[in-house]
């Protein structure tokens, strides 16, 4: 359990140094930008209390709001994607064969059902993001492009951390 929460911490960390420092700089003329520091929410244990998930979330959401100067955009996303969370895992896996503090690795889950749970909540959490941040349907296409874009993006970027972290003995 210890091993556990030191990963956790270390993951938070590392992966908020990232987002402030590194991928907060790289977009592709404001229609591409990364998010992977959802990924600690990601990877956050199958069995995790509901309220210290949402807490979490929020606490990861609002680290990045406060180094963004946004006044609380991506927090309100990272509660959503807990939530979001929370309905794909309970719909999708199932949890009697996996033990509660499992992390949906790709070593510990099928690829496609990782790649589609990666896919499917990068894709709720940057909708509830750039909708909150544009906050108007004024050039609605424009926001879909920057949503579809920074998705695949973030999901690239995901994958590349998940391949460079994949251990094969774990299935």
């Amino acid at each position: 359990m210890a091993k556990i929460l030191t990963y956790n911490i270390a993951r938070f960390i590392v992966l908020l140094m990232l987002q402030v420092f590194l991928f907060k700089n790289i977009g592709y003329y404001n229609l591409a930008t990364p998010y992977p520091y959802i990924l600690f929410v990601l990877l956050l244990p199958v069995g995790i209390p509901n309220v210290i998930l949402y807490s979490l979330a929020f606490m990861t959401g609002i680290t990045v709001d406060a180094f963004y100067d946004t006044l609380g955009v991506n927090a309100a996303a990272c509660v959503a994607l807990a939530f979001g969370r929370i309905a794909l895992i309970r719909v999708s896996l199932q949890t009697d064969n996996y033990e509660s503090y499992m992390t949906p690795l790709w070593g510990t889950v099928p690829f496609r059902w990782y790649f589609v749970y990666v896919s499917l909540l990068t894709l709720f959490h940057h909708t509830v993001l750039f909708l909150v941040e544009t906050f108007t349907f004024h050039q609605f296409h424009y926001t879909l492009i920057r949503i579809l874009l920074s998705c695949i993006f973030t999901v690239v970027i995901i994958l590349l951390f998940s391949l460079l972290f994949y251990r094969k003995k774990q299935r």
